[in-house]
Parts: C-alpha cells; structure tokens; sequence
C-alpha cells in the first residue's frame, strides 16, 4: 500500500479535476473582483460628475446661478465622499452647500431700490457709457450705433443708485421704438425691462407714447423681449402695448 504525502495527494487530486471544474471553482473570486471593479467605477462617475457641476458654477456670469450650480456640485461631492469613506471631503462639501444656501436665501430676499435717471441726447455721461460699454452692447445689438436725436427719450436704471442699464426710445408720434435696451451684466435679471415697460408705462404714456417697437437681433434678446410681453409681428418685429401702472421709484 502506498501513503501519500498529503502535498502530493492535494496536487493528485487536483490533477484529476477537470477544466469545467477548474473554472467553477475560481468562478467565486472573479465575480467579486468584477463587482468591486464595476462599484469603483461608479464612484469614479459620481467624482468627475462633481467636479464638471463646479467647473460649470465658475463660468456662470450671474451669481445666483454661480450659486446654485456650486452648491450642486458640492452636494454630489458629499454623495461622494461618504461612497468612498473620505470624510474630511464630505464635511468640507458639507459645509460649501450650507455656505451657497445661505447666500441663495439672502440674494432672494435681497430688496433693491430702483428709479429712473433721464439724461439729453447730448449727456456727456452717455457718451462715455456706450463707448465704455460698446462691445458688450453689440453683442445683443449687433447693429447699434447711436446718432442724437434731441426727441429721443434715455433712461438710465439705476438700482440702489447705481447705473445697472441703459435704455433709449425714439419717438414718431404715438409709437416708442426702442433702439437700445442694456443691462450691465450684474443685473441681467429682467427687473430692469419689468421696471422700465410695465411699472412706468404711465411715464411713456405721458410723453405721448402707446406702443412701442423693437427690434431682436439674436436669439437672447428676442427670448428677453417675448419675457417682457412684447409680441412678434409679420415683419420679425417686437410689439408691446403700453399699459397704465405708473411707479418711477420701486423696491422690489
């Protein structure tokens, strides 16, 4: 009777095994390996979700949304950093999301102080102001270039004494078209166009006007002016007609 080594008798057997077997037996290990290469790549997704939302926050020009989409990423970051149980990310996020709630709720409840600043034609503070401005302008009217017409109607809004936009009507009797409506890019908000065609039509409708007209040259401006109640025509034009609602200082 040959004993064998308990070594060589493990190898024996084995050698017996076949390949169907061979394969069940290591079956086990590789679907844990391939469950825990497939959760770490979720992760991973979860991660560069988080970093893309903050990349996104910082190229947004309004602080609200600069906000909001912040405070999102940070909230997947949190997501994220319990997932792979790095704690100080979580509590450091944590504490990001609180800090954009909490300048969110401020800059809703924010009240501003808007009034009307007409200025002539001719105002040499109007001169400087469009060529300051003059490249931002044209990229919502591409077409504009100001020549001063002593009927004109310009405004400008200021909001909480500071000049935020800049509007020009050119009167031809009972019709305002406007030919510039600017708002600084702070304030790009639409209280600004509210303020100036809803809450002070009386103010227009006073210096003769009840209808005014205007022009979208791009996409943004012609969602703006629809936004402020003006209606295309046949012609592509804007038309709004002028309701009495007479205000000229507001809080809002």
């Amino acid at each position: 009777m040959v004993i064998l080594h308990p070594a060589n008798a493990f190898f024996s057997q084995m050698n017996n095994l076949t390949l169907s077997q061979v394969k069940l037996l290591s079956k086990p290990s590789r679907i844990y390996t391939d469950e825990l290469m497939t959760a770490q790549t979720f992760f991973e997704f979860i991660g560069y979700a988080a970093s893309i939302l903050i990349a996104i926050s910082l190229m947004m020009k309004s602080l609200i949304k600069l906000r909001v989409f912040n405070g999102i990423g940070a909230l997947v970051f949190v997501v994220y950093g319990i997932l792979i149980k790095a704690y100080p990310v979580a509590v450091l996020n944590g504490l990001i999301v609180v800090i954009d709630i909490y300048y969110l709720v401020n800059m809703m409840h924010r009240k501003d102080y808007f009034s009307l600043m007409e200025v002539t034609p001719n105002s040499r503070y109007l001169e400087f102001f469009l060529n300051f401005h003059l490249e931002d302008i044209r990229n919502f009217f591409p077409s504009f270039s100001y020549q001063p017409c002593a009927a004109d109607l310009i405004f400008f809004v200021l909001r909480d004494t500071i000049p935020a936009g800049l509007v020009i009507i050119q009167q031809d009797e009972q019709t305002g078209k406007v030919l510039l409506d600017y708002a600084l890019n702070d304030y790009r908000d639409f209280k600004i166009g509210a303020f100036i065609f809803d809450d002070n039509a009386d103010l227009l409708q006073q210096r003769g006007i009840d209808r005014l007209t205007a022009k979208a040259e791009v996409p943004f401006h012609a969602k703006y002016l629809r936004r402020m109640g003006f209606v295309p025509d046949q012609n592509g034009d804007y038309q709004k007609e002028l309701l009495s609602h007479f205000i000229q200082d507001q809080k809002f």
